[in-house]
């Protein structure tokens, strides 16, 4: 008895939906971007020169307990509260005006018992192994929110454009001025409040 050939799938239809598919799923899925906070670390210091000393007036502490707690200077303090009282500390220009370390430019209370200059000042963040990240992430932000308002309000008295605003576009490359002359306002604004943001190692329970 003869044997009946089996009949012949056509294959090429399968393979065009199959690629259609492959372009579908590539067009519409969304990759997840990780969360994390931009930092250049300094480099490796070899020397055996004592870093100088930080009179106390000059430093802000931040302290986060395992309960995301804040206590700023040994006062119990509200996440809502950081920012506005890292800018008062920062600009405050406690120095007095025959100091070579007087700061013209800060609009603070002037307070003898705070930080003399910007570029003095600097913000301690030290939190417990078992604060959680969302507080960590939070605490951060507020601070460099703090830096951000005080070079925002100098660049826009200096030059009339917002410093992070400029910033961004440079770093996403559609700022549409001149690059290097922005780099380099951008320099000038940053040495008015130099990011001085420490990170103490983490404490155990």
């Amino acid at each position: 008895m003869a044997r009946r050939s089996a009949p012949e799938v056509n294959a090429g239809s399968m393979a065009d939906i199959a690629f259609l598919l492959l372009i579908f799923f590539l067009v519409t899925t969304t990759l997840e971007k990780d969360n994390g906070i931009a930092r250049q670390l300094p480099p490796i210091d070899k020397s055996e020169i004592e870093p100088p000393k930080i009179k106390k007036k000059n430093l802000f502490i931040v302290l986060v307990n395992k309960n995301d707690q804040l206590l700023v200077n040994e006062n119990p303090m509200q996440l809502k509260d950081l920012r506005e009282s890292a800018i008062e500390f920062l600009d405050n220009g406690g120095a007095l005006s025959n100091s070579p370390e007087y700061c013209n430019y800060c609009k603070g209370k002037h307070s003898e018992s705070s930080s003399d200059n910007p570029d003095k000042a600097v913000i301690s963040v030290q939190s417990d192994r078992l604060t959680s990240y969302k507080m960590y992430i939070s605490v951060q932000n507020e601070l460099v929110a703090a830096y951000n308002f005080l070079r925002d309000r100098e660049s826009n008295r200096l030059y009339g454009w917002n410093f992070s605003e400029v910033k961004k576009d440079i770093d996403a490359g559609t700022y549409l001025g001149d690059v290097t002359d922005a780099r380099a306002k951008l320099k000038e604004v940053q040495l008015l409040f130099p990011l001085k943001l420490s990170e103490a190692e983490p404490k155990k329970n």
